[in-house]
């Protein structure tokens, strides 16, 4: 019979019965996107809880056999590491790195063995942000994201800590996992944290705080609710996962801050049970070459437009046309994301290039049918057609901006 102690407690739920998957009712999510914060992971503490990190992958081990994808963003590596060490006091970012390289292996480690008592196989997946930020790159995780979910693997993605010195900071992860929520199409990104969700005030400082169960859009008022509140051991505080659930709702996905001390709280979240904060999503969910063109890692020019392209984009969706194309900055490549601006300065819109800077400056200004003399050839009538051009303003914002 098998045995089990603090750091073997795989497969028992809460009255000590072994996972069955068919007694799983399936919550209403086909792709949920769940990252899991370092003090989630260490139930507080300086060592990483096995016993915590055991009943989180049951609970997505459950998700896993109704038929879902989930997809695991996860902290975690550097304060294994640093467990792993001896728990050295290096605060640099080279120190971190090393921490990293060292708790990176050892946290796969226990996911495959946690993972593998279901029988189902994870696969580590290190990312960082250029990943993300280069069109080419970004097909590439996305194919292989997609590719291991339809062979029922379980991506266990994170940042790629050892190499992207820059980014060792606050929110790394939270970003990371709006942006992989992003590049697979979830419906919804779970942020499970070590505090119950947003709440009106720092309840550590503020005793009148109140918890709020749903954010319908991320205000200025929303925002300096989260203040510079941290949310634990880890590097992200809730600023940061403001800022995660504002560019996973705008691209669709409904975003739920959650606390991971609960019992069930993955399983009960998804489905549908009211805890933590819910953000509700801004918009319908938007097919991939906008996803990625609404990440906005990295923008390699701007256009600025009069104001007659600015109304035509806003109101209408209409494709950007060379005519209404005032001034060109940058040095972009077809098939490069730019950025649209309009008369008044403002970022209204981003999209694919269908033309290369120095080409958009000679017809800057010019009809579309004048782009084949003046350059000799042509892709087309529109500089950024609509198919690939996504507002940045909200819906209220294009009505107001628009008129």
């Amino acid at each position: 019979m098998r045995t089990h102690g603090q750091d073997d407690l795989h497969g028992l739920n809460a009255c000590g019965a072994l996972y069955n998957p068919a007694m799983a009712s399936p919550p209403p999510f086909r792709r949920p996107v769940i990252k899991l914060g370092t003090s989630t992971l260490t139930a507080g503490g300086d060592h990483l809880s096995l016993a915590r990190l055991a009943a989180l992958v049951e609970q997505v081990a459950a998700l896993h056999g109704t038929g879902m994808q989930p997809i695991v963003v996860s902290s975690g590596a550097i304060a294994v590491g640093r467990q792993q060490l001896g728990f050295p006091t290096d605060k640099d970012v080279s120190g971190k790195q090393i921490m990293a390289a060292v708790g990176q292996s050892r946290l796969m480690h226990l996911y495959d063995q946690n993972f593998g008592f279901y029988g189902i196989i994870c696969a580590q997946v290190l990312l960082t942000r250029e990943d993300l930020a280069e069109r080419q790159r970004y097909l590439n995780a996305r194919n292989t994201l997609l590719g291991l979910c339809e062979r029922r693997v379980v991506p266990i993605i994170n940042e790629n800590d050892v190499v992207a010195a820059d980014e060792i900071k606050v929110g790394d992860n939270d970003r990371l996992s709006a942006l992989v929520a992003n590049l697979v199409d979830a419906d919804i990104l779970l942020l499970v944290t070590d505090i119950p969700g947003l709440y009106t005030a720092d309840p550590a400082l503020n005793t009148d705080a109140v918890l709020v169960p749903e954010v319908a859009s991320i205000t200025p008022e929303v925002e300096a609710w989260a203040g510079g509140s941290r949310t634990g051991l880890g590097t992200g505080g809730m600023a940061t996962k403001l800022a995660a659930a504002r560019l996973a709702t705008a691209s669709g996905a409904e975003v739920r801050i959650v606390d991971g001390r609960e019992r069930d709280v993955i399983a009960r979240a998804l489905r549908g049970e009211a805890m933590g904060t819910r953000f509700l999503p801004r918009t319908d969910r938007v097919e991939g070459r906008k996803r990625w063109i609404l990440s906005g890692l990295r923008h390699a020019g701007r256009l600025i437009v009069d104001a007659g392209a600015a109304h035509a984009l806003l109101s209408r969706g209409a494709s950007l046309l060379p005519a209404g194309i005032v001034a060109v900055e940058g040095s972009f490549q077809r098939g490069d994301s730019v950025e649209v601006v309009g008369p008044g300065g403002e970022k209204i819109a981003a999209g694919i290039a269908d033309y290369p800077a120095d080409d958009v400056r000679a017809v800057a200004g010019r009809q579309s049918s004048e782009i084949e003399t003046v350059l000799g050839y042509s892709y087309g009538g529109a500089v950024i057609h609509r198919d690939n051009l996504v507002s940045l303003l909200s819906e209220g914002e294009r009505a107001h901006a628009a008129h």
